[in-house]
């Protein structure tokens, strides 16, 4: 008998190999048809502290993160204290750890099914070098019913740089584990068809900004956005592109911006703290009219926050955080194959506006993998070239209609115009006249606003009395308390925007027309959305706001009491 979903989680030090036994069980149950979600879970630490491979293997692509836990396998028990918010165990629990282990009073309190298995022996007897996480990864697979030979040849993939005695030890402990025989009953999800993706969102941002045309990217390695740049260094090297670790974010983004102005499609990556740092130059980006792509995977803050962990807290510095009227492009990806897309679209709408267009990710996108159909994609587009000019007479700043200028990189015959941060005419030279400043901000504006976004500027699904409405990670989690409602009889319709700035006020008025409530569903401690939607707009509905700061995922059970208790009113 299957379920709709199984979750799993694999806990322990740092370094243990938690999460190697996480992506390789993951990769395994792909290569069968299978979908799921690895989330991953860390400490604060450089290094050691703890760590936690949290899977939920489904039927669809739904991915939410699981709000209780079929099995967990604790390879030590020192710091499972810390993943207490985010493992929840009950009495239909089984709990898989090492022989004569001490475990804590609060697991037992649960009272969870316990399997003792002397994980370490039988590693050490497999071979003398035996891992206990590989051991543990025969073991779920064993459980699961996956073939031994794909856990062996992936687990060989991955340590394909290792010693081959390192591989041995790791193949002989694999099938010790899937040997044994537990006494452990799991009912996974049904299997479906094969040729999926396997990729994260950090992977998939990544794919997108390549696909659109990205060409150059500096950057300053800061979690977790790290791992968008070591992917991307290797993909650059395969469309002769090029990658810059610049010595602080200062750096890269005014490298960033230095390519962009030479004509090279240009990225880079980054999280809250390096963000505020990039502000002052992302100002220079919209008042240059320089195309540039910011990509941002939020964690939780202020200051050094909790950088491992997921929150959406920087909506307020990305829509608000530069000086001056700066109209700039915000989105935010819906979800891991969502990335691909999105990232992709904003790097074509910087291109296309002349602007700087700052994307939101966030932890739990970014750091997660999941197993998904071929993403849609954005191809890339090429700038407007610049217009000839007679006697060098070229107007890079023009007024026109659509507020949109041709425009010209540096070398383009008798294309030469005055480029620096001051305000300026439409030649581009430096003015301080009140008709000059109020014809560019008005021009910068109007490009904007003026432009048809079409249809991608939310994701729109089902309809009822209420409307949830989100953006990023937080989708995911409403679109799941949407069902969970409409089953209990309250249906409901899902917004999620994926276009923050300019707010398609028009457009969301009409997907709310028939609605009577609005919820609006982010994970802030200030309900950023909310504030920001009530300033932009004028609600017809009583607009309420369900906001919940991280670290530990929204979940949507309780987002669905919410919308129920506010709907009954």
């Amino acid at each position: 008998m299957s379920s709709t979903h199984l979750s799993i989680a694999i806990t322990g030090a740092g370094g243990a190999g938690v999460i190697s036994c996480g992506e390789l069980l993951l990769q395994a149950w792909a290569r069968l048809g299978g979908r799921g979600l690895l989330r991953k879970a860390y400490g604060p630490q450089i290094r050691g502290g703890e760590s936690a491979a949290l899977l939920k293997l489904t039927e669809d692509e739904r991915y939410t993160a699981a709000d209780h836990y079929h099995l967990l396998v604790a390879l030590d028990w020192d710091n499972f204290s810390r993943f207490e918010d985010e493992i929840q165990l009950g009495p239909d629990t089984w709990v898989l750890c090492e022989t004569g282990a001490e475990i804590p009073a609060a697991v037992l309190a649960l009272q969870p099914h316990v399997l003792e298995v002397p994980m370490a022996e039988l590693a050490k007897s497999a071979h003398p070098d035996g891992r206990v996480n590989m051991l543990a990864l025969g073991l779920l697979g064993g459980l699961l019913g996956l073939p031994v030979d794909s856990l062996c040849q992936l687990a060989q993939q991955k340590l394909a740089r290792k010693a081959e005695a390192y591989q041995d030890a790791a193949v002989a402990s694999i099938r010790s584990g899937c040997a044994q025989s537990l006494d452990c009953e799991l009912h996974p999800p049904a299997l479906g068809d094969t040729g999926t993706w396997y990729l994260s969102g950090n992977q998939a941002a990544g794919l997108g900004a390549l696909e659109a045309g990205i060409r150059f990217v500096a950057a300053y390695p800061i979690t977790p956005a790290s791992d968008v740049l070591e992917w991307m260094a290797g993909g650059l090297e395969q469309v002769a592109g090029q990658l810059v670790q610049a010595e602080d974010e200062l750096a890269a983004i005014n490298m960033t911006i230095g390519a962009a102005f030479g004509g090279v499609p240009a990225f880079t990556a980054t999280s809250g703290p390096g963000l505020a740092l990039m502000s002052e130059s992302i100002g220079l980006a919209v008042a240059s009219e320089t195309p540039l792509t910011v990509f941002n995977v939020m964690r939780g803050g202020p200051s050094t926050g909790i950088p491992t962990k997921s929150e959406q807290s920087d909506l307020n510095i990305a829509l608000h955080g530069l000086h001056g009227d700066a109209p700039h492009l915000v989105l935010a990806p819906l979800d891991i194959a969502d990335c691909v897309f999105t990232t992709g679209w904003a790097v074509q709408l910087a291109q296309q506006l002349q602007t700087a267009a700052i994307v939101l990710s966030d932890q739990f996108i970014g750091q997660s993998t999941a197993v998904v159909s071929e993403p849609r994609r954005c191809a890339a587009i090429a700038s407007a070239p610049a217009e000839p000019s007679a006697g060098g007479d070229y107007l890079r700043y023009k007024l026109t209609d659509s507020g949109i200028s041709t425009v010209a990189s540096p070398g383009d015959v008798d294309q030469r115009f005055t480029a620096d941060g001051l305000e300026h005419n439409e030649k581009g030279t430096p003015s301080a006249k009140h008709s000059d400043h109020q014809q560019q901000l008005q021009k910068r504006q109007d490009k904007l606003e003026q432009f048809d976004y079409g249809e991608q500027w939310a994701a729109l699904s089902g309809s009822g009395p209420v409307a949830i409405v989100s953006f990023g990670s937080s989708s995911a989690a409403a679109a799941e308390a949407a069902v969970q409602l409409s089953a209990s009889g309250t249906p409901a319709r899902t917004i999620a925007l994926r276009l923050l700035a300019p707010l398609q006020t028009d457009a969301l008025a009409q997907a709310l027309a028939e609605c009577e409530r609005v919820v609006v569903v982010e994970q802030n401690h200030g309900a950023q959305l909310y504030r920001y939607l009530r300033g932009q707009m004028d609600f017809q509905q009583p607009l309420h706001s369900y906001a919940m700061a991280g670290p530990v995922p929204l979940n949507a059970k309780h987002i669905a009491q919410f919308v129920a208790e506010v709907s009954a009113v």
